[in-house]
């Protein structure tokens, strides 16, 4: 059997990415490609350019049966703000139609369309067409339903919130523009159960599948993913934080814990624009280190002699896909009670959920002094890893959810291609 063909439009794809929205492409994107199917991906370089302080790093090559379409335009950050304001790839929509076309896809995947080509872009192509919300673009201007910067969202303040994120509001959310072009679309998917049913509460019309996150397979059954051993990266019992050093991520709750803690440290692994504050919240606190952004191989390692990882996010995040580094490498997570992190946590059997500080503070010391429990965690992480959130357990799924799409639209040779895929 023939590999079928699959296009991703997207706005961010590494390197032109800042968080897991781009990666969750490419590896979905790279499974894909590793099965025998051609890919061909679809992002928009201007708007990187738009939103990031540096210059993005060299592409790494591609794997075979995949191709990479990175748009960019002579008008440059003006080509995003226009599809950003009015909805359509209003600059690069000729050259974005001409891919499909050319492409004779039998699936096009929309993932995070806000600056590649917004609602307008849904309807182009003919094959069959999901949508996955990474974030929530669907629902809310911000994507993060973070109310006026400082809140998670539990009713609509769309225009004032929008200026507190000093974002110009967009034109065509106010025409019923998005409504118009959803059925375009045959199956949405959310990332988890929790998105699911918060779109459905922002009001949004169509019921969505739930699909996870998943980690590729290779990485999962490295020997530095399961096995402890090597030397520690460093001299003293820690905590681990990885992520973007953003308000939203939390860690300011986290570091005034240490204080008080003293016999574990705390290393944060990561960068961004909220990283001075932090560091000045944790001035004279000496066992909470900031290590910045790690390359992968040297994050490995501080992964596997973690006694624990912290996930203190404050905003509803769709998945977690942290929670699933930490499990895969047999790391007890600590998270917030908060949007997904229940279900993950809940389902691995893995880790523990704070709300308090004094949760807090009382679940980083039951990690630090019982060494038994934390075996114990560990081995559920792993173990639920390989169940649920690997990439042969989860490609299959994908390919099923397109397979039921396809019969549904009468597809029905299509749908016996994808069935005998899976």
């Amino acid at each position: 059997m023939s590999g079928l063909r699959f296009c991703m439009i997207t706005t961010f794809y590494p390197p032109h990415n800042f968080g897991g929205d781009g990666i969750g492409v490419q590896r979905l994107s790279e499974a894909l490609a590793r099965r025998g199917h051609h890919v061909t991906v679809i992002h928009d370089t201007d708007a990187y350019d738009l939103l990031s302080p540096q210059p993005a790093s060299e592409p790494a090559p591609t794997p075979p049966r995949l191709r990479v379409h990175r748009l960019r335009s002579r008008l440059g950050s003006l080509s995003s703000l226009l599809t950003q304001q009015l909805g359509h790839p209003i600059v690069n929509g000729r050259r974005i139609r001409e891919i499909v076309e050319e492409g004779a896809f039998d699936v096009i995947n929309f993932h995070n369309v806000s600056l590649v080509g917004g609602p307008g872009v849904l309807g182009f192509g003919n094959a069959v067409k999901l949508y996955m919300a990474h974030e929530h673009w669907l629902v809310c201007p911000t994507h993060v339903l973070w109310r006026h910067g400082r809140e998670p969202c539990d009713a609509r303040e769309c225009l004032r919130c929008v200026l507190h994120h000093r974002r110009p509001p967009q034109l065509w959310r106010y025409t019923g523009r998005l409504e118009r072009e959803l059925h375009h679309v045959d199956v949405f998917i959310a990332l988890s159960e929790f998105s699911r049913k918060k779109h459905a509460e922002f009001g949004f019309p169509r019921d969505m599948a739930v699909l996870p996150c998943f980690l590729p397979d290779e990485a999962a059954s490295a020997p530095e993913a399961s096995e402890p051993g090597g030397p520690s990266p460093h001299h003293r019992p820690y905590f681990l934080f990885v992520g973007r050093l953003e308000r939203i991520k939390g860690l300011q709750d986290v570091i005034p814990v240490f204080r008080e803690e003293r016999r574990a440290d705390l290393l944060v692994a990561g960068d961004g624009t909220y990283r001075d504050t932090l560091q000045s919240l944790a001035r004279g606190i000496d066992n909470v280190r900031f290590l910045g952004h790690l390359p992968a191989q040297e994050l490995e390692a501080y992964y596997r002699h973690a006694l624990g990882l912290v996930v203190p996010s404050v905003c509803y995040e769709t998945f977690g896909i942290i929670l699933i580094e930490a499990f895969r490498r047999g790391v007890p997570v600590i998270a917030r009670r908060l949007g997904p992190f229940p279900e993950i946590v809940e389902t691995a059997g893995a880790g523990v959920l704070f709300e308090t500080t004094t949760e807090l503070r009382r679940a980083i010391n039951a990690l630090m002094d019982d060494v038994d429990r934390r075996g114990r965690l560990a081995e559920a992480g792993r173990r639920a890893f390989a169940e649920h959130w690997s990439e042969s357990v989860v490609i299959p799924k994908y390919l099923e959810i397109v397979a039921q799409a396809a019969e549904a639209r009468g597809m029905t040779s299509l749908a016996k291609r994808l069935d005998g895929a899976r």
